[in-house]
């Protein structure tokens, strides 16, 4: 290669590190808010700042992380018809009995323990992960911080969870930029937030830590008494459907996921089931543009599933799958 030739590349070269650099955001350690946000954990929570600074100066905002948690532009209109197939299909049943099949006993322990049946723990999972197949690639500190500190709509909630996974990793000798998890922080095979996993969480084989991300048992114990904690009811039902003479009054469909109507109000009302007249149900509609609605009954555990994530179509999503795994399981 001649000088002139040798010359053009190093500059080349300069001009793209020069544009690199550009577009490469300072660590997180450079933030004042970070700081302030270290400093704070080490008074209240007993960690060293500066070893957090030095975790955050390997951290960067991640856009992705951004672009992923901002509400769709042009945002599509609810569908069931269009949401239900993603996880009622073939692949998540089949998948759902290999896995009953090879944890009957860990699934039956917190079944005894916690009063949840086999296949709702395992639709959960089924949902959340495809039974840990999907678990997230996302480094966990990256994806929380950059929310904590660069997405003002949830920023409150979102550096409440970095301070519950600092002291997550502290607790189970974890490296916390090694973790890895969703766009949104939550972590293993069935997905929880750090705060829910230091709430909820059990060791469930017995090994003297949690380990969601590798630790099958530890995510069955640990869906189980997530639910059990949240109110389930051993061997009460999740849902019904109903029938409505007409579209129901919105008042009806407006009370909400947790159980405040009485059948009977709902039978007088043009909303017909099979329920005991004396029960107290939540109203649920399944919305698909150009169908009719499908109407369904919700008790107290279907509202229970709907803590685990805060929407009627998830919540029946889980239901209908447990049903459909439960069935094949039978055979």
């Amino acid at each position: 290669m001649n000088l002139k030739h040798t010359f053009a590349a190093l500059v080349c070269a300069a001009l793209t590190s020069l544009n690199c650099a550009a577009q490469t955001p300072p660590s997180f350690a450079s933030e004042q808010a970070v700081i302030d946000f270290a400093r704070d954990l080490e008074q209240r929570q007993d960690f060293n700042a500066d070893e957090l600074l030095a975790q955050f100066a390997q951290t960067r905002p991640n856009n992705k992380v951004l672009q992923l948690i901002k509400p769709p532009t042009s945002p599509l209109q609810r569908s069931w018809e269009r949401y239900r197939p993603r996880f009622l299909n073939e692949r998540r049943i089949d998948g759902g009995v290999r896995f009953w099949q090879e944890n009957q006993a860990k699934l039956a322990r917190a079944r005894a323990l916690y009063g949840v049946p086999e296949e709702i723990i395992v639709a959960i999972i089924g949902v959340e992960t495809e039974y840990g197949r999907n678990t997230g690639g996302f480094r966990v500190l990256e994806a929380l911080a950059t929310l904590a500190f660069h997405y003002p709509p949830r920023a409150e909630f979102f550096r409440t969870e970095l301070e519950q996974f600092l002291l997550l990793a502290r607790e189970n000798n974890l490296d916390p930029l090694a973790v890895k998890g969703s766009f949104a922080g939550a972590i293993g095979i069935p997905q929880f937030m750090p705060g829910s996993q230091r709430r909820y969480a059990v060791d469930f084989d017995g090994d003297q830590r949690v380990d969601l991300s590798n630790s099958v048992d530890d995510a069955i114990g640990s869906v189980g008494r997530f639910l059990e904690q949240h109110g389930w009811q051993a061997g009460q039902g999740i849902a019904l459907p109903a029938s409505s003479q007409g579209e129901p009054e919105r008042s009806l469909l407006e009370a909400g996921l947790r159980p405040s109507l009485k059948v009977a109000e709902l039978s007088s009302k043009g909303v017909i089931s099979d329920a005991d007249p004396a029960t107290t149900v939540a109203l649920i509609d399944l919305v698909s543009p150009g169908r009719e609605t499908e109407y369904w009954l919700g008790f107290d555990n279907f509202y229970v599933i709907t803590r685990y994530n805060r929407s009627s179509f998830y919540a029946m999503s889980v239901f209908q799958l447990a049903e459909e795994i439960r069935k094949r399981m039978l055979r």
